[in-house]
């Protein structure tokens, strides 16, 4: 029986219960422990682990000292399950992980109904979280019970299902799967199915955290020609980070990147000024994320806005007295590729191609995901799930459900090609 006739129903009942949970960080565990019983009522030898602080501080990612590592991330009381299926000589073949997150982000404005009451109409479900990620999770679950039901005499080694949380807030717990290995058996490689439309992704961009501070001189607006206004500073910062973001487009290149107008935006997604209408503005604080480039690490892009924000600050007409401040916060993300040639990303693309998708070439994602804690770690990683990353953290978040159902049937196929490798 095929994946869509053997589950539909059951899997649609599966993502629309999983939906219902509100999980933002560090409330996770009502979900994940319904999803344990779930893969435990099915079969599944289950696993849990929570990211210890110590362990993430030797994460390129996290802070160095673990007390950062705490104060900038909850790692407590937020299980991370998997579910495992053994077949064959389970020894003698390769282990395949199937990965999603369950946390979702917060839902804003622009919602018409309640976010966490899920909705379904001409086909298409709409609900926090739907194609970032719980349905994607779900056909993880799904793929893995379809193999176990059909039991192929060919296949040896495992399929592990995981739900990880913290993916949002950088990884956590992906990346302390990667950095301790839950499991007593060592993994080969992993899918993770974030929304890439159904598409094979080997490449994922990093991004730089920056926080920029600026101190000027206040004074009263009727004499404003007496203080030191910040703004002028950071406006000249903020075209010299952008002119550099244009020179870093055109000398960093990538082949799976060329499709992007902007391969590695520079953004600043936050600033703070002032205090009060009446006073020359004397403060000011911006958060940067600035994308990093595969092949390229964190620790060298940082460098070169390091070196442009000082040579602006070296010049005779920078408009304040005082140095500006220029320090990481929140969490780094790498960059990570695998070749197209991994075994892993053949099996997707060969599953892709026996379902009848017509675009199984390789591409790259102008953002990251857990995969690079797998690729760092060793793991060859391929992210391929349903959905459209620009539902991704959007209002009135939406999938369609044929997209669900042909993503399980690849992951299904997928998987049977990797372990009869």
């Amino acid at each position: 029986m095929d994946f869509a006739t053997a589950w539909n129903e059951e899997l649609r009942s599966f993502v629309d219960e999983l939906c219902r949970f509100e999980t933002t960080a560090g409330n996770e565990a009502p979900a994940q422990e319904w999803l344990r019983d779930r893969l435990e009522d099915a079969g599944f030898e289950t696993y849990q682990w929570e990211a210890d602080p110590a362990v993430l501080a030797d994460h390129p990612s996290f802070p160095d000292d673990p007390d950062a590592v705490t104060d900038e991330v909850e790692t407590a009381a937020r299980p991370n399950v998997a579910g495992v299926l053994e077949f064959g000589d389970s020894d003698a073949g390769p282990t395949l992980v199937l990965n999603g997150h369950v946390d979702v982000v917060p839902t804003g404005n622009g919602w018409e109904a309640d976010p966490f009451e899920p909705r379904w109409a001409d086909g298409t479900l709409t609900a926090r979280g739907a194609a970032d990620m719980k349905s994607g999770l779900a056909a993880c679950v799904f793929a893995a019970r379809q193999l176990a039901a059909e039991r192929p005499a060919d296949l040896d080694g495992r399929l592990v299902v995981e739900s990880v949380v913290g993916e949002e807030e950088g990884g956590i717990g992906a990346a302390a799967a990667a950095l301790e290995n839950p499991y007593p058996f060592s993994r080969d490689a992993a899918i993770v199915a974030e929304p890439t439309d159904c598409r094979p992704v080997t490449a994922t961009e990093g991004s730089l955290m920056k926080r920029l501070r600026l101190e000027g001189r206040s004074a009263h607006a009727a004499t404003r020609w007496e203080g030191e206004s910040v703004f002028p500073a950071f406006e000249r910062i903020r075209r010299a980070f952008m002119a550099l973001e244009s020179e870093r487009c055109e000398r960093v290149s990538h082949s799976l990147y060329e499709e992007f107008d902007i391969p590695w935006p520079v953004c600043v997604g936050r600033a703070e000024a002032g205090r009060w209408a009446s006073s020359v503005a004397d403060e000011l604080t911006a958060e940067f994320r600035i994308g990093v480039a595969p092949g390229e690490t964190v620790d060298e892009v940082e460098r070169e806005f390091e070196a442009q924000l000082a040579d602006l600050v070296a010049e005779p007409s920078f408009p304040l007295s005082s140095e500006p401040s220029f320090e990481r916060f929140s969490i780094q993300f790498e960059p990570a590729a695998i070749d197209e040639d991994e075994p892993v990303v053949r099996a997707v693309q060969s599953a892709m191609a026996a379902r009848g998708l017509e675009w199984t070439d390789v591409e790259g994602a102008t953002y990251g995901a857990d995969s690079r804690h797998y690729v760092e770690a060793g793991i060859p990683t391929v992210l391929f799930g349903p959905g459209r990353i620009e539902q991704a953290h959007f209002p009135e978040e939406s999938i369609e459900w044929v997209a669900v159902l042909t993503a399980g049937e690849v992951l299904v196929e997928a998987a049977k090609q990797y372990l009869a490798a």
